[in-house]
């Protein structure tokens, strides 16, 4: 049944490179936090580095799992071992330290003083439509992907709710988040006219954060770069890179929140060492 102790039949041994595999660079850094078992345990039947590179594939190109392309592993056992990483937060903690490495590297401190909140509505399909909601504002039905990233844009938490969901009422749980990932705790957030009220601002100073919200300018006339604001609309741009990021194709939220880590670890992979 199979050619090679690590080689399963059907896949082949020196298959092309997709732009999305991770160079050897990368998987230094990576394979540390993603060995949940030994490389010789006998339950595995794959290189955990052609499983990564396959679920960069699905993250970025957001096809449908069963049309996976046959010279990468199968993708029930992608699908499984995604879970698995992400039920252990392992994209989330490699996010945070690449975040603090790429700050250094900056001359800034690895923790930020300031974040910037906000939030951006995903259209549901079949598969999300079940804990879907309603965004009023934007007319469409899906999920509320809440986030905090630094003044540099990277992510620091991610909260999942339906779209119906108002912003402000999650302002305690994504402030809870940012002073857990920090060691030096965070004094201030930028957030937009959406989180305005008492019931926001209170729920942030509980974790030690004040709001500051940015206005529209009275007489805008097209397009106006708001102060900081525009940070985080940059970060969901680059989110939106990753075409399974680009509807909620995901049955449960934790796993789209666990996509929006892996893509920001990418990102910032790819910063760190130079690669598209």
């Amino acid at each position: 049944m199979y050619l090679h102790s690590w080689h399963k039949l059907g896949m082949n041994e020196k298959r092309k490179s997709y732009p999305s595999d991770v160079s050897d660079e990368e998987w230094a850094f990576c394979v540390s936090y993603l060995t949940l078992m030994t490389e010789k345990a006998p339950q595995r039947l794959y290189p955990l580095r052609e499983i990564f590179n396959a679920l960069r594939y699905q993250i970025r190109v957001g096809g449908a799992w069963r049309m996976m392309p046959h010279d990468l592993p199968q993708w029930s056992v992608v699908w499984q071992q995604a879970q698995r990483w992400i039920k252990a937060g392992c994209f989330e903690t490699m996010a945070h330290d690449l975040r603090a490495i790429l700050r250094l590297a900056l001359d800034r401190k690895a923790d930020p003083s300031a974040v910037i909140l906000d939030s951006r509505t995903i259209q549901s399909t079949p598969e999300s439509g079940g804990r879907a909601g309603f965004d009023g504002h934007k007319k469409r039905k899906g999920s509320k992907v809440h986030a905090a990233v630094d003044t540099l844009g990277h992510l620091l938490a991610v909260v999942v709710t339906p779209a119906n969901e108002q912003d402000r009422a999650q302002v305690g749980q994504l402030a809870q988040a940012v002073q857990a990932a920090v060691e030096e705790p965070v004094h201030l957030a930028f957030v937009d006219q959406g989180y305005t009220g008492e019931q926001p601002a209170e729920a942030a100073a509980q974790e030690g954060i004040c709001l500051e919200v940015i206005k529209h300018h009275q007489a805008k006339r097209g397009f106006v770069l708001l102060p900081r604001r525009w940070v985080v609309e940059r970060s969901f741009a680059w989110a939106a890179r990753f075409r399974r990021l680009a509807r909620d194709y995901e049955r449960l939220a934790s796993t789209l929140a666990g996509y929006h880590w892996l893509a920001f670890v990418t990102l910032m992979l790819g910063t760190l060492y130079g690669k598209s």
